[in-house]
């Protein structure tokens, strides 16, 4: 069956047929576009899912995947991030295999299709002009046959006509035989154009036109054949990464398998146990004997460390002795939104208000009844205000043998990179020594004596924190009765300076608390070494350094004056009261509105972060 044979009349609607093909062929390019756009969204949006759920680096959230089912959730964000890039292959491929490739076929076949509807409009061109040259010798040769006979018709009548001379006669014989002449003549060449046409339009028809068509033909079918192998590619494309997603789908099977809930319990148990032995029985306290009641010594006073027996922050005295914990902060500052120029000098005094206890406090403390005391209970008191101890002290101790493990281990790790460079330096200087010309020896010795200094270091602190961690393993005895005994001591002449400070001072109306002038009790300590221990109070140590971004007029006590663009030493963040501890020197140390800094904290200080 061809178009040749079967259409050879349908020249038009073969030109509109075939065009419509390749409307359908570009139309199926642009759908595969658009799918492959919708891929790269998909596999966009996946990828910034798994992103946005990731932990965070350095942070408390990174801590929490530990547990199995959060480990199985970070499984599952990481397939999906291998999810997404099989879209993003399916994408490439129906890209480079498909929407390339069909758009260079689209123009070439317009090219062709556009050659052979030209062949096919010069034929017809052709065999038109036939047709005309026909017509035009036909009309020719029907007009010499009607010249001729009026021709014939003429002369007959001269012939006849008796008043006509001989001469009129011949005159109109020849002329009738030229017109029959040319009536032949026309004939003749009516006859030879009417076969040359039917031969060109024998060939037309039979020849030209079916091969043209038979071509048309051939590429329409051409054309059917490709968009079906781009259907089945189409198809292929996803079918190749099914066996990858599948896999992806299975590592997702295999981590939410590996969820362990006991597992994850015993986890809670490490992370938070103290260590502490539950609370025993709590003794009866008889009350109907004549003598001092007796003080429960249970289990539960020593783990809350709030016991009877040793008052030293009781109940009634608790909130009195509060004022003496807190430093001597100046109030609140300005939001930090608000401008510098809107507080030059800060915030107000609070002198204009009433006077600050902590003031009181110190002006208390440099009394030389009261000095000795009260300096070693400051000292105390200050620990709980600045970072914590070094030993972790402060923690259970359960938390306590996982805070100085870790320290350990990061020391052991300080330690193996110090001893890596130094071996790298230790071969760079045999290399040199070897070869001059490459550098001087010389060079790295005095980058080598720093490595030795910083490993020696390194591994003091390592022996340091390895004797604490011993002690709370219970390798080693925790202390001496000496130094329980000084211990008892210290904390007995603290309870004594607290209560004296209760009675001595009262509580106004308005919840601030004043003075008896007319009463002053004179405390006598006794002197022991552990006394004269904390007679000069240590600076806290520097956990970082700020740069000031404004200048701020430091005219309130307890604050300090700095400079714009200056650079100081933070020995206390902000505990959420607007204000920072800062140090210049060793003897200029004061608070500034946290608005008016920028704070870079070590990475390693406790709850490090940076405020602007």
């Amino acid at each position: 069956m061809s178009w040749g044979t079967e259409l050879w009349d349908q020249f038009d609607n073969l030109e509109k047929h075939t065009q419509w093909g390749i409307d359908v062929l570009e139309k199926y390019i642009k759908f595969v576009k658009e799918r492959t756009e919708i891929e790269l969204g998909y596999a966009k949006q996946l990828r910034n899912l798994s992103k946005k759920y990731q932990p965070k680096k350095n942070s408390k959230e990174e801590e929490e995947y530990r547990y199995t089912s959060t480990k199985a959730f970070l499984a599952t964000l990481n397939e999906m991030n291998d999810y997404a890039g099989q879209h993003e292959v399916i994408s490439e491929n129906m890209t480079s295999l498909i929407t390339g490739e069909l758009t260079r076929y689209v123009q070439e076949l317009k090219q062709e299709r556009k050659s052979h509807f030209h062949d096919g409009r010069k034929a017809q061109q052709h065999i038109e002009t036939c047709w005309k040259q026909l017509e035009a010798s036909k009309r020719r040769f029907e007009r010499d046959c009607k010249e001729a006979d009026r021709a014939q018709q003429y002369f007959e009548k001269m012939d006849a006509d008796i008043n006509v001379t001989k001469a009129d006669v011949e005159k109109a014989r020849q002329q009738a035989q030229l017109r029959h002449q040319m009536a032949e003549d026309s004939k003749a060449e009516y006859s030879s154009t009417l076969q040359k046409f039917n031969s060109e339009q024998h060939d037309h028809y039979y020849t030209h036109i079916p091969n043209i068509f038979q071509k048309i033909q051939d590429m329409e079918e051409r054309r059917i054949v490709r968009i079906g192998e781009s259907m089945k590619t189409f198809a292929e494309v996803d079918r190749q990464v099914i066996p990858i997603i599948g896999k992806c789908l299975d590592e997702i099977t295999k981590a939410a398998e590996s969820v362990d809930h006991k597992s994850d319990s015993q986890m809670v148990i490490e992370a938070f146990k103290s260590g502490f032995e539950p609370p025993g029985d709590i003794d009866f306290e008889d009350f109907t004997q004549p003598m001092k009641r007796t003080i429960s010594e249970s289990s539960l006073s020593n783990s809350r460390g709030d016991g009877k027996s040793e008052p030293k922050f009781g109940s009634k005295s608790k909130g009195k002795l509060w004022p003496f914990i807190k430093k001597n902060k100046p109030p609140p500052p300005p939001p930090a939104s608000a401008s510098p120029s809107a507080v030059p000098n800060g915030p107000q005094s609070p002198k204009q208000q009433k006077e600050p206890l902590s003031h009181r406090f110190n002006e208390f403390m440099t009394s030389k009844p009261k000095i000795h005391c009260f300096r070693s209970l400051k000292r105390g008191l200050s620990l709980k205000l600045g970072a914590g101890p070094e030993d972790f002290s402060n923690l259970p101790p359960e938390q306590r043998r996982k805070k100085l493990q870790q320290k350990v281990d990061e020391l052991n790790k300080d330690i193996q990179k110090e001893m890596d460079q130094r071996d790298a330096l230790t071969k760079m200087k045999d290399v040199y020594i070897k070869n001059p010309q490459m550098g001087d020896a010389a060079s790295v010795d005095h980058r080598l004596a720093e490595l030795g200094q910083n490993i020696e270091k390194l591994r003091l602190e390592v022996q340091k924190f390895e004797g604490w961690l011993a002690e709370v393993e219970g390798r080693l005895p925790p202390r001496n009765e000496q130094a329980r005994r000084q211990s008892g001591l210290y904390e007995a002449q603290n309870t004594s300076a607290v209560n004296s400070c209760a009675q001595d001072r009262e509580s106004s109306p308005d919840g601030s608390y004043t003075e008896e002038q007319s009463q002053e009790t004179e405390m006598k300590v006794p002197a022991t070494d552990f006394d004269d221990e904390f007679d000069d109070e240590e600076p806290l140590p520097t956990i970082g350094t700020c740069k000031a971004l404004y200048t701020f007029e430091g005219q309130n006590e307890g604050t300090i004056s700095v400079a714009e663009g200056e650079m100081l030493y933070v020995i206390e963040e902000d505990k959420g009261d607007g204000w920072t501890r800062i140090r210049r020197n060793e003897d200029e140390e004061g608070y500034v509105p946290t608005s008016y800094v920028e704070v870079y904290l070590d990475k390693n200080a406790k709850g490090a972060m940076t405020y602007i």
